[in-house]
């Protein structure tokens, strides 16, 4: 068993999640600064072999693996995350204006599950903040965008709260990918009707076409909620086709709480949310293989949800996924989670 596993875990699940979530954030960027530090962790856990490297809507990844949107919402530790042997990283979900979120407690721990709920609500700084830093990024690693709209911003106006994103991010993003799929912004994923999704994806198209000026646009990924029915996912295909868009992200979290261990009177108590980790593994793993099956390879997929092994990893792959994030099961399993996926696809 791990450091991590056996000692960190324990000590750091005594304490409130998203006050553990800032203390990392802290210690891993304050860390970092130190001369000897940064090489040290990259020589623990960055796997860099050439039989790795992806390319995927256009891109160059090193590595299929990549972290997730959520856990660096503001692009404050993006750099570090690299160097713990992340082939990219998504920031966000980001919206136009700052937002405070849901109220706190948001983040509840399910351990018997290896799971997560969460109703953090897009807390996030603003896209013009996130901006700002990711200016002084250095070459090397992917970067995505998660857009997403304000929560006091009508579903008839979101189109406007993406757009305003996307030209706030446009220069400093290697992909975006459009978030209708949150469960904590109210009625957000009401957005993943056909019709209403097609409009909203087909003037963010263009938007970003005209903001390439000419030469090559930023790919765009739709996120979807690993919740619909086999209608709606066949609708999400058209829709990604008659856009045009590079890909999905399959998938996000679920409102679905069956099959749980933790006991139904504490999940109840936590009340609304989204659920992440194990859970899932097999519901978005489900998804990807139905959406594999109906794109033919037409455009890409990036598998995401219950990833805490190396196996769950491969099991996205072979169900149709070209690149594969991590969110639940980094914080279950601790960085090494990394390597293990990355020394196991070399093998």
């Amino acid at each position: 068993m791990s450091l991590y596993r056996s000692f960190l875990k324990p000590l750091l699940f005594l304490f409130d999640p998203e006050q553990v979530h800032h203390a990392v954030f802290g210690i891993l960027r304050n860390g970092m600064r130190i001369p000897i530090v940064r090489p040290l962790v990259r020589s623990m856990y960055r796997v860099d072999d050439p039989g790795l490297k992806r390319t995927v809507a256009g891109l160059e990844f090193p590595n299929p693996v990549g972290l997730a949107a959520g856990f660096d919402k503001d692009a404050r530790l993006y750099r570090e995350l690299g160097d713990l042997g992340f082939g990219f990283v998504e920031i966000g979900t980001v919206t136009p204006r700052p937002q405070v979120g849901n109220p706190r407690p948001r983040l509840f721990r399910l351990p018997l599950d290896e799971a997560l709920i969460n109703r953090m609500g897009f807390n996030n700084a603003g896209a013009t903040d996130a901006a700002e830093r990711l200016r002084k990024r250095r070459p090397g690693l992917i970067i995505g965008g998660n857009i997403g709209k304000n929560k006091d911003t009508p579903n008839e106006q979101a189109v406007d709260d993406y757009l305003l994103c996307m030209e706030a991010l446009y220069q400093v993003v290697d992909y975006f990918v459009v978030n209708v799929s949150s469960p904590n912004t109210p009625g957000l994923r009401a957005l993943q009707e056909k019709e209403p999704l097609l409009a909203i994806l087909r003037q963010l198209m263009k938007r970003c076409s005209d903001l390439a000026n000419g030469g090559k646009a930023r790919p765009v990924f739709l996120k979807i909620a690993p919740d619909l029915s086999t209608e709606q996912l066949d609708d999400i295909v058209a829709v990604v086709l008659e856009a045009g868009l590079a890909g999905v992200i399959a998938s996000n979290t679920t409102l679905d709480r069956s099959g749980l261990k933790t006991a139904s009177e504490q999940v109840e108590a936590i009340g609304a949310g989204g659920l992440s980790g194990r859970p899932l593994t097999r519901k978005s793993t489900a998804v990807i293989r139905h959406i594999a099956g109906r794109a033919q390879k037409r455009f890409a997929i990036i598998g995401v949800g219950g990833i805490h092994s190396p196996e769950e990893a491969q099991e996205k792959l072979d169900a149709g996924a070209d690149l594969v994030q991590l969110y639940t099961g980094f914080i279950y399993e601790g960085p090494g989670l990394v390597k293990r996926i990355l020394r196991s696809l070399v093998r």
